[in-house]
């Protein structure tokens, strides 16, 4: 659990500042649970570049409560939470300082938005807050109050634990929580968890991941890990001790951030899945008379058209093609012979395998089909699902390279390429990734691609 800070103080000396404003929102990862909004007399001048710079003075505050009044409710709100802050040394200091002078210890762990994103947003201009949101495409309301702040930080914080493919930050927020607030049995671990499309991450008690996989129903596929008698699942059992989850909205997202995460974390019980299980894939070529010419082979490292689990499903897919695009069994490797395939027989093949028709005619339908399940070359985003209603996910191809994957919000249109770049968690290109998107595109024909 964390609790997403933003504090406005009075100025002044080093720890001599009073707080005139403070905002928390306590944040499960996904959504704010509680939240606390309020004005504070801080029994002190404050510094006129404040007023103008927050737009708070001394006659707003002369009725707000005092520290103390407050101090109670601030600490149980941020009770067994991580406070998360832009500029986190500067909030937690202040209120250490506020709570000192009531004569209480305060402590907790605490997590810095500007530290965590010049790791895992890098080559930004500036990492302030009104900065990185813009460049981010952010909103931000109330910029300077704390209740604005804080919402822009939850929102910067929501796309950092997205960008976190090795998920320290998950982890680390485990490990630190006392063993009594862990779930003590798999049933109260299946309760808290939603049923929607995403990524779940089961972890021991160390906080480590154990296993990562991904769901339509998160909720049902972790009831199926915590009921199912197999050998592997019964040692999952008993390692279990947590269970966090990534919404994705997509399940091209899902798919995509489970591959590659499997890959980073390198967890337990995954490791059937650390290798590419992709085993044949579809080639082209040009003959002696000039055709071009299809052929399903065992997948190397070498350019494919597009890739398949099983050879079985290869030839599904060519049947389906040849069909479509109107070509040769002979020249898509479907019937071997000699002389004319069986579709010429029937007047569905315009004769091709016996040069009949121009190679110029018919090899435009095989790039047709080239272009089609093939992303080579292409600039082009793949527009699906978000996680909420306002919100889309993003597939970012450059130059027919899978660049990464993100969400933008639909108040916020992507024509800035700095901007969409920036809200783009990188990913690595790799053959189980460009399978995974060209299989998505097969089986979902009507999915909104936009060119660049």
């Amino acid at each position: 659990m964390y609790a997403i800070v933003d504090i406005e103080t009075t100025g002044g000396k080093y720890n001599e500042e009073g707080i005139t404003e403070i905002a928390i929102y306590k944040f499960d990862g996904h959504t704010v649970v509680d939240q606390f909004i309020s004005l504070i007399n801080p029994e002190r001048e404050i510094q006129p570049f404040v007023v103008n710079l927050t737009g708070i003075n001394n006659q707003m505050l002369r009725n707000a409560p005092k520290f103390y009044e407050v101090a109670k409710r601030i600490v149980e709100i941020t009770e067994d939470c991580i406070i998360v802050a832009h500029n986190a040394k500067f909030d937690y200091r202040i209120l250490k300082t506020e709570f000192k002078r009531l004569g209480f210890g305060y402590k907790r762990k605490t997590l810095c938005t500007v530290e965590l994103s010049k790791r895992l947003i890098p080559g930004q201009d500036s990492y302030s807050l009104g900065k990185l949101s813009r460049s981010l495409g952010i909103p931000v309301s109330d910029r300077h109050r704390a209740s604005g702040d804080a919402q822009a930080t939850i929102k910067l914080f929501k796309m950092l634990l997205h960008k976190d493919l090795e998920k320290f930050i998950i982890k680390d927020a485990i490990r630190i929580e006392s063993k009594s607030q862990i779930a003590p049995n798999l049933k109260h671990i299946i309760d808290a968890l939603p049923n929607t499309t995403g990524i779940y991450y089961i972890h021991n008690e160390e906080g480590e991941i154990i296993y990562i996989g991904k769901s339509k129903n998160i909720k049902n596929r972790i009831s199926q890990h915590f009921t199912n008698t197999s050998p592997k699942s019964k040692k999952i059992q008993r390692q279990a001790a947590a269970v966090t989850f990534e919404k994705t909205g997509s399940e091209l997202i899902a798919l995509l951030k489970e591959s590659e995460e499997i890959k980073r974390n390198k967890p337990l019980f995954n490791r059937a899945l650390r290798r590419n299980i992709f085993s044949h894939a579809l080639y082209s070529f040009t003959d002696e008379a000039g055709y071009l010419n299809l052929k399903l082979d065992k997948a190397t490292d070498e350019n494919a058209i597009t890739t398949f689990t099983t050879k079985q499903s290869g030839k599904q897919f060519l049947f389906k093609a040849t069909e479509a695009f109107n070509l040769c069994q002979k020249l898509t490797g479907l019937y071997p012979t000699t002389s004319n395939c069986f579709n010429y027989t029937i007047k569905t093949c315009n004769g091709a395998c016996l040069k009949e028709e121009a190679p110029e005619t018919y090899n435009e339908r095989v790039r047709q089909l080239i272009s089609k399940y093939n992303y080579a070359n292409k600039n082009m985003l793949i527009i699906d699902h978000g996680r909420d209603i306002d919100e889309r996910s993003i597939v970012y191809i450059k130059n027919g390279v899978f660049v990464g994957l993100g969400h933008f919000n639909l108040n916020y249109q992507i024509t800035n390429i700095e901007v969409l770049e920036s809200i783009i968690t990188p990913m690595e290109n790799n053959r189980d990734a460009q399978h995974i998107i060209q299989s998505y595109l097969r089986r979902h024909k009507n999915i909104k691609i936009i060119s660049l």
